[in-house]
C-alpha cells in the first residue's frame, strides 16, 4: 500500500513534469503562440489524456508504469542532450530530447510487452546420487489466466509443454487470478486434463487461487476450483506428501498466505516419516522458507510468486536491500544438499510488461541412479 501511494504521488508529479516537457515541442509553442501558461495547460492536457487512455485500456497500474518510464527516460534524455548542446555550443533546431525519450520509451516497453506475452522454455539439470533414475519434469506457475492469455491461449501453451514429453507436470500456484472468469478457469482445467504424461499433473495453491474477494466476484471459490481440477485428474496438494512409483516424493505445501487463517504444516512435520534415500520435490508457491527446507534436507524446492522481479531494476534492488521476505527472486540456488528454483511465471499479473525477466515454463532434467 505504501509503495502504491508513493507511485501514485510520483505519477501525479510526473504528469506535471511531462506537461512542461511536452510544451517545449515546436507545434505546441506555435499553437499556444508562445504563451507560457497556455503552453503548460496544453502539455498538461496531452499528458493527462495519454495517462487516461492507458488507464482505461490497461488499468491504473500499467498507466503508472508507462508514465514513470517515460519520465525517467525523458529526464535522462534531457540530461544527455543538455551535455551535447553544451559541447556543440549552439541550440538544437528541434526538441530532439523529447523525440528520443518518447521513441525509446515506446521501444523499451514494447520489448517488455513481448517478454510478458511470449513464453520461453527454461531448462535446468539436477544431478543426484539417489535412485530416482532419469526424470523429466515440466514446471510452471503464475498463469493468472485472463491477463496475457485466456483459456484457449493457456491450452495452446499446455500443448507445447506436452510436446516436450514430460514425465509429470507441476503447477506451483497462482493458476488463476482474482479476475479470472469461471469460463476461463474451466477451460484451463480441461486443458490440464487433456495432457498425457507418465505420472500426471500436480497442483498447489498460490495466494490468488482461492480469491481475495467474495466468491460472487468471479463466480467460484477455492472449493469450486478444486472440484474442477480433480474432475480433470489433477492432483491437488495441500500439505500432502505422495510417493510416486516408489521413486520420488512430491511434497505439496499449503500456501503461506493461509498460514495464520487455516495453518500449514512445517517442513519438519511434512518430512518426518520420509525415506531419506528417496528423492524429494517440494512445491511451495512463495519462496520464503529456504532455511527450514534446507534443514529438512529435501532435494528440490520449486516456487513462483515473485514474477522474477517483473520490472528492471526491481530484482537487483530487492536482492540488495532484502525489501521483500522472499529468499530468492529468480533462478537457481543451492543450500546444503537442497536445490532451489524460482520461476518468473508463465504469464503476468496486473502489470502487462516484463522488462526485468520474461515469461517462462521450466523443463527439468533430473538425473540420478537407476531404480534398485
Amino acid at each position: 500500500m505504501i509503495l502504491m501511494i508513493v507511485l501514485f504521488a510520483l505519477t501525479i508529479a510526473g504528469v506535471c513534469y511531462l506537461a512542461n516537457r511536452i510544451g517545449k515541442f515546436a507545434l505546441i509553442q506555435k499553437l499556444t503562440r508562445g504563451k507560457k501558461v497556455a503552453r503548460m495547460l496544453a502539455g498538461l492536457l496531452i499528458a493527462a489524456a495519454l495517462t487516461a487512455v492507458i488507464w482505461l485500456a490497461w488499468g491504473s497500474m500499467n498507466a503508472i508504469v508507462c508514465v514513470l518510464h517515460l519520465i525517467i527516460f525523458w529526464l535522462v534524455s534531457d540530461g544527455i542532450f543538455a551535455l551535447i548542446k553544451k559541447r556543440r555550443k549552439k541550440p538544437f533546431t528541434r526538441y530532439y530530447a523529447g523525440i528520443a525519450a518518447i521513441t525509446f520509451t515506446i521501444c523499451y516497453l514494447g520489448v517488455g510487452w513481448y517478454q510478458a506475452h511470449h513464453v520461453w522454455q527454461t531448462a535446468y539439470q539436477i544431478q543426484t546420487d539417489k535412485n530416482v533414475g532419469d526424470l523429466r519434469v515440466a514446471v510452471f506457475s503464475d498463469s493468472h489466466t485472463g491477463t496475457t492469455f485466456h483459456g484457449d491461449g493457456f491450452a495452446e501453451h499446455m500443448k507445447e509443454i506436452e510436446a516436450q514429453n514430460p514425465d509429470l507436470v507441476l503447477i506451483v500456484g497462482d493458476f488463476v487470478d482474482d479476475d479470472t472468469s469461471k469460463e476461463d478457469m474451466i477451460r484451463c482445467c480441461e486443458a490440464l486434463g487433456e495432457m498425457k504424461t507418465t505420472y500426471g499433473v500436480y497442483f498447489v495453491f498460490g495466494n490468488h487461487d482461492k480469491g481475495y474477494y467474495s466468491p460472487d466476484y468471479r463466480g467460484y471459490d477455492g472449493d469450486d476450483l478444486i472440484a474442477e481440477l480433480e474432475k480433470n485428474n489433477v492432483h491437488v496438494m495441500q500439505d500432502d506428501v505422495e510417493l510416486i512409483d516408489d521413486r520420488f516424493y512430491l511434497i505439496g505445501r499449503t500456501d503461506k498466505s493461509e498460514e495464520y487463517a487455516s495453518g500449514r504444516k512445517t517442513m519438519e512435520e511434512l518430512t518426518a516419516d520420509l525415506d531419506p534415500d528417496k528423492f524429494s520435490i517440494v512445491l511451495d508457491h512463495q519462496p520464503e522458507d529456504y532455511d527450514a527446507q534446507a534443514k529438512a534436507d529435501v532435494d528440490l524446492v520449486l516456487s513462483g510468486h515473485t514474477h522474477g522481479g517483473q520490472l528492471f531494476p526491481l530484482r537487483p534492488i530487492e536482492e540488495l536491500t532484502n525489501m521483500t521476505p522472499d529468499d530468492r527472486i529468480y533462478g537457481y540456488e543451492k543450500r546444503g544438499n537442497t536445490n532451489f528454483i524460482v520461476t518468473s511465471g508463465i504469464s503476468d499479473w496486473a502489470i502487462k510488461f516484463k522488462t526485468g525477466c520474461r515469461s517462462e515454463y521450466l523443463m527439468l532434467e533430473i538425473s540420478g541412479n537407476s531404480k534398485s
